[in-house]
């Protein structure tokens, strides 16, 4: 067999592998699900009337906080899944079965490849459904064209594929499973820091730099731009920089990594 077929043949035996993994114990998945969900849930019922008047001039408006907050929980929740990614890859050098694949006739990038393609997958479900939340309690992105669809999901897949290459090395350079979890901890801290929440011109002067200069408020400015029909500005082109950044540095740091350990 060439080494292309080899390759897509492993590579599809992973993924199935890492799937199964997800569908048999789906606790940890659920539980990083669970904070994007409660952070929506909270911020629009408990302080969406008080952030919306300090947004809006003085006169809350739920329903537009509830516009704003939702593009920026759904990369939230990318990186809140992406954690289970560095714990799984964490496990599986831990746990020995790496060195045993070493041993077999298998393509070895196919290890991580199902990893990362098992992980975007997740991180798409997480994303639809706790989108799916937020159309329940009223978030209606009616102004996006189809067009605006397709590059806010494209933007989405894009965004995923980047943090799951930074956890897949974050997995692979921690001693267990707890240390995995801790390393990826920042994917998820980050929005926090960013525009998710307010407006960059409602914070702090000595901190808008912080919240500027990450990848996650381009990336979540874009997404809003889409979703709401709104224009994305330069936020698009940096997006799409950050996401393909961050993508060649997770993964010429994943497979250094992983091809160095099995020397």
């Amino acid at each position: 067999m060439t080494s292309l077929p080899l390759a897509l043949r492993d590579s599809s035996t992973m993924l199935r592998r890492n799937l199964l993994h997800a569908r048999r114990y789906p606790s940890l998945t659920l539980n990083l699900l669970l904070t994007p969900v409660m952070l929506l849930l909270l911020f629009v019922f408990v302080f969406g009337d008080t952030m919306s008047a300090g947004i809006g001039g003085g006169t809350p408006d739920r329903s537009a906080y509830v516009a704003y907050i939702v593009p920026g929980l759904l990369l939230m929740t990318i990186g809140s899944t992406v954690i289970g990614t560095a714990v799984s890859v964490s496990n599986d050098m831990a746990e020995g079965i790496i060195a045993r694949f070493r041993t077999m006739a298998i393509h070895r990038p196919s290890v991580l490849v199902g990893h990362v393609v098992g992980s975007v997958v997740q991180s798409v479900a997480s994303v639809v459904l706790v989108g799916t939340v937020g159309v329940a309690i009223g978030f209606r992105p009616h102004d996006a064209t189809v067009l605006e669809w397709l590059a806010a999901f494209g933007l989405v897949a894009l965004f995923a594929l980047a943090l799951t290459w930074i956890a897949v090395g974050m997995g692979l350079v921690s001693p267990n499973a707890e240390a995995a979890s801790n390393n990826a901890m920042p994917l998820i801290l980050l929005p926090l820091l960013s525009s998710a929440f307010v407006p960059l011109d409602a914070l702090p002067g000595w901190f808008r730099p912080v919240a500027e200069y990450q990848p996650f408020t381009p990336a979540i400015e874009t997404l809003r731009g889409l979703l709401l029909g709104e224009g994305i500005g330069h936020n698009g082109w940096l997006a799409v920089a950050w996401c393909l950044g961050l993508t060649a540095l997770g993964y010429f740091w994943s497979t250094s990594t992983f091809n160095g350990d099995a020397k």
